[in-house]
């Protein structure tokens, strides 16, 4: 496994070492004792998730508010999907700011985004399925949403055009009132 430190040095960008065959192939998707080391973080995940999305769907951007903040650990196991994580930790000196990468089923990258991070990512091939461990359980009551194409943050979505939504992230609300 290799880890590759993104813009935002606290998400982390995660390449297994793949073993492939006419078989098949095989690698480690998780190995905590591997990912402190690369790291240096000791964490407690306590929810797997997996949702599906067509092409063209963009979730997010979501986040949790303390004391519920989730770190997420996320990959995609069908398809492919553009990443985002936006620095929303008011003390830090990327708040504001913003990375992205292409996650996918053929390329088995995961990204590490640490608590205080809102995250969202955007459908690219016609569908993606979609894995994440949480450091923390879905609270509702913390759940917030910054709305996708905000001003301020300048996300460089890969498309034209406008995303499918739910109804819940056509209202989030803009960067500044968020934080």
């Amino acid at each position: 496994m290799q880890a590759t430190r993104l813009a935002i040095p606290d998400v982390i960008l995660f390449s297994p070492k793949v073993f492939g065959d006419e078989r098949g192939f095989f690698f480690e998707s998780f190995n905590e004792k591997v990912f402190q080391e690369l790291t240096g973080l000791s964490v407690n995940f306590v929810q797997d998730n997996h949702s599906k999305s067509q092409k063209g769907v963009l979730r997010g951007l979501h986040y949790q508010l303390p004391p519920k903040a989730q770190g997420k650990l996320v990959r995609v196991v069908q398809g492919e999907v553009f990443d985002v994580a936006v620095d929303i930790r008011k003390s830090s000196p990327t708040f504001g700011k913003w990375v992205g990468e292409i996650l996918s089923a053929e390329n088995r990258q995961q990204m590490w985004i640490p608590e205080g991070f809102a995250h969202g990512f955007l459908t690219l091939s016609e569908t993606a399925e979609f894995l994440y461990k949480t450091t923390d359980y879905y609270a509702p009551e913390y759940e917030r949403c910054i709305i996708w194409n905000d001003a301020d943050l300048k996300i460089a979505w890969p498309f034209e055009g406008v995303p499918q939504l739910s109804s819940k992230d056509l209202l989030g609300a803009t960067f500044k009132d968020a934080c």
